[in-house]
């Protein structure tokens, strides 16, 4: 928002929040309407290319957030060294509501203006008259225009809000209040109603010139750089036709920049097929709903897993930074799914050893593993990093989690190392734990050396769930049950009248920075268990793995996390 908002700051839609994109339905209702019912000559292509147009600009700006991000991930070439927060986040959301008002304005003068309708493909003329419009009156205008809006009058009602971006990301180009949309819109359109006006207009002259603002709008606002230095030496002139996101000094320092040398390595790996849109890079309207998977991305999704089958390589996914430590979470590019297939296991334990030995070479202290990890150390007894799993700090978080005064609980979920110590802890606490069915009992009264018990009546008020737990036993529970889960994933909400703690996790301190996007399960600067304990490891200083069958001093752990600012979290419903 800008310092003193003047008028017309709020786009007109802005309280019909997701439901904005209905006002185009009336004009694609039509196009829709005329492409069924009109053939040949009749068919008026410019009306019926409007709405795919506006899909590939909203198509064209998520490519450059995705590659942005994923680039300020990694650290190179980087401008701006400070982070980007939730609230620079929530600022640029409504980047789309330029593409609606285009959208608008495209229909409006294709219906008002007889010239604007039935044009050819391409007219080199248009063209051309274009570049020369471009250059000439609107370069000249522009730059008087973005110096008024620089004097402190404009400033601080309009053009502030776009300047409250420190780390500018490519869609901040178009963050902008209405009105001061309303006149970049004016003063781009001399070209496009120039060419409509003295008939040269076409297809190409009109959709290519909006691309063409698009490029070098996400271009100039990247906080890194991308063009090449050899690009300019090898054509001088390049430097008249687009421009780069800072200065000449600048750039040369921002191009020299290499990739952070992490402290900490949180390493991680995909889950469903859709979860590759979960991530900082993806998609978020996707990322706020991971539980609902929407069957109009598949043929995406299956691009993207071809993609990640292809490359085998792990990708840095976020970069964070807390105090003196430079911390990084790096993905697998392996699905849940195919950690319980046998004939993936090597595969995936050669990423996750390339992952382990790459820390290593770049200087990590830590290092995270979602699976257990012993193998590594033993195969590599002289590593300088550790291997942690963050197993004993999620366990802390659950038995903390437990009511005071619980004497039973029941428990569902896949047995693991994290589910054994949990059930043990409570045995030895006197609570009497019992479970649905018969084998788990067996386990875990095998492991654990503690009486368990399988449930004759669900009248447990308590229970501690994870991965396995279906919506049918959850409807056993009695009303007012607590769901506690002990997995990095939650279970599905199936009860309205019962309630759901988060996942093992804790509220970050105000001093870890970059942290603008978290688990999408959590609420905002939350962070898992399993990545809060990599980070508490190196800030103590302890030379020791977490791995295999090791568990810490679950009260040491939660202790260090505590006194270095983390807080635990509470119920999430």
């Amino acid at each position: 928002m800008a310092t003193k908002p003047g008028f017309l700051t709020d786009w007109p839609w802005k309280h019909l929040g997701s439901f904005k994109y209905i006002i185009l339905a009336p004009w694609g209702m039509q196009s829709i309407y005329r492409a069924a019912t009109q053939e040949g000559e009749e068919r008026d292509y410019t009306n019926m290319l409007i709405i795919p147009f506006l899909l590939w600009r909203a198509l064209h700006n998520q490519i450059w957030i995705s590659i942005s991000r994923y680039r300020t991930a990694k650290g190179n070439n980087r401008i701006v060294d400070r982070s980007i927060e939730f609230e620079q986040v929530d600022r640029e959301s409504n980047w789309d509501d330029q593409i609606l008002l285009n959208g608008i304005l495209l229909y409006f003068f294709n219906t008002i203006l007889g010239k604007a309708a039935f044009l050819p493909v391409w007219r080199t003329d248009g063209v051309i008259i274009t570049i020369l419009l471009h250059a000439g009156p609107v370069e000249y205008i522009y730059y008087w225009l973005h110096r008024a809006l620089h004097h402190h009058y404009l400033y601080s009602r309009y053009h502030s809000h776009h300047h409250s971006s420190i780390v500018t990301e490519p869609i901040t180009s178009v963050i902008h209040p209405f009105a001061e949309h309303i006149s970049y819109f004016l003063l781009f359109a001399i070209p496009i109603l120039g060419t409509v006006l003295n008939g040269t207009a076409s297809l190409a002259s009109i959709f290519g010139y909006i691309t063409y603002i698009d490029l070098m709008n996400n271009m100039g606002h990247c906080n890194f750089e991308l063009i090449p230095k050899w690009a300019f030496s090898l054509f001088p002139p390049l430097k008249y036709i687009m421009y780069t996101p800072s200065s000449d000094a600048l750039y040369e320092t921002a191009l020299k920049r290499q990739e952070d040398c992490p402290d900490v390595v949180h390493l991680t790996h995909l889950t469903t097929p859709e979860s590759i849109f979960h991530l900082q890079f993806g998609l978020a309207s996707f990322a706020s709903r991971p539980q609902s998977p929407k069957w109009y991305m598949w043929p995406l999704t299956c691009w993207s897993m071809m993609l990640t089958f292809i490359f085998k390589r792990t990708f840095v996914v976020e970069r964070n930074a807390l105090d003196k430590f430079k911390l990084q979470t790096w993905a697998i590019p392996r699905y849940s799914i195919q950690y319980s297939l046998k004939w993936q296991a090597q595969a995936i334990n050669d990423l996750i050893e390339e992952a382990i030995l790459e820390a290593e070479a770049r200087g990590a202290k830590g290092e995270e593993l979602n699976r257990n990890g012993a193998l590594f150390v033993e195969k590599y007894p002289k590593l300088n990093i550790n291997i942690v799993d963050g197993s004993s700090l999620a366990i802390a978080l659950v038995l903390n989690s437990i009511p005071k005064g619980t004497t039973e609980i029941l428990f569902r979920g896949s047995l693991s190392k994290v589910a054994y110590a949990i059930v043990c802890a409570l045995c030895q606490q006197g609570i009497q734990v019992a479970t649905f069915y018969e084998n788990e009992k067996l386990k875990l009264s095998a492991v654990t050396q503690n009486k368990v018990i399988v449930a004759k009546s669900f009248t447990q008020k308590v229970w501690i769930v994870g991965d396995g737990v279906s919506d049918d036993e959850q409807l056993n529970a009695p009303k007012g049950t607590l769901f506690i889960p002990f997995s990095q994933f939650p279970p599905k909400k199936t009860r309205n009248d019962a309630f759901y703690y988060h996942t093992p996790s804790m509220l970050a301190p105000p001093s870890l920075h970059n942290l603008h996007s978290c688990e999408n399960w959590l609420p905002r600067r939350v962070m898992s268990a399993w990545r809060v304990a990599g980070i508490v490891h190196a800030l103590e200083g302890w030379d020791v793995h977490e791995c295999g069958d090791t568990i810490f001093d679950v009260k040491r752990i939660l202790g260090a996390a505590l006194r270095h600012g983390f807080r635990p979290t509470t119920v999430s419903t």
